[in-house]
């Protein structure tokens, strides 16, 4: 079970030494990524969940901003979820999760997520045909990196760290067809190896483990779109 997410007048958790702590939230795709690798890596660590909407006063001496993730080494504090997973796979070198080609590929995401939120939250007019549209070249990028790479995972013959970055929004990509009624018109033949992969991933052990789907972040967005009170833990 998630830990409950602590909000104002909470007292933060005492530390256990030599153990790292992730501040999340169970349902932020960013401070998913994070418990992606900890988990694929096999990295002892504690996880606090906090309210994004109500934080804990004391949050802001971790996070000034008061975002998540967060991990807290017990010498330092690093926060935004690439800084965090490149410390883990350099910090901790067993099952090293990088490869060579991955980081510029990881910087090829953000534009994937920004429509995603913009789709999500329909802050264009477009139809679904004009939001297809938009994604499609942008996956296309991904589609032809498995077919160059030639394998079910960006990693090979298991997630690496391209994975474990994107996987978030594949886990979370059945929430625009119930934010508008109906899911994007793409081809039944477009994007094959990303069709493959997503059902590969969430078949993989790390991933179903922390998994929660599309219903469960559909009601996290509808809190925040229609200001309901932000009960997380309900979900």
């Amino acid at each position: 079970m998630p830990s409950p997410h602590l909000t104002t007048g909470s007292q933060q958790p005492p530390k256990t030494e030599g153990k790292l702590r992730l501040y999340s939230m169970e349902f932020c795709p960013y401070a998913q990524r994070a418990r992606l690798v900890l988990k694929a890596k096999n990295i002892p660590h504690d996880i606090v969940n906090i309210n994004l909407i109500k934080k804990p006063e004391w949050y802001t001496k971790i996070h000034p901003e008061g975002k998540v993730p967060a991990l807290d080494t017990g010498s330092k504090i690093i926060v935004e979820s690439l800084d965090i997973a490149n410390f883990l796979d350099a910090e901790y070198p067993d099952n090293p999760l990088c490869k060579p080609g991955d980081k510029e590929l990881i910087q090829k995401i953000a534009p994937i997520t920004d429509l995603f939120y913009q789709c999500l939250a329909k802050t264009e007019n477009k139809s679904l045909e004009e939001w297809a549209q938009a994604f499609a070249p942008h996956l296309a990028v991904f589609e032809s990196e498995l077919e160059a790479r030639k394998s079910t995972f960006f990693g090979g013959e298991k997630p690496g760290m391209v994975d474990y970055m994107l996987w978030p929004w594949g886990e979370r990509a059945g929430t625009i067809a119930i934010a508008h009624g109906a899911q994007l018109p793409f081809a039944s033949d477009q994007f094959p190896r990303l069709r493959k992969w997503r059902k590969a991933m969430r078949e993989d052990k790390v991933c179903s483990e922390i998994y929660n789907g599309p219903e469960k972040f559909w009601k996290c967005v509808e809190m925040k779109l229609k200001n309901l009170p932000p009960d997380y833990d309900s979900i």
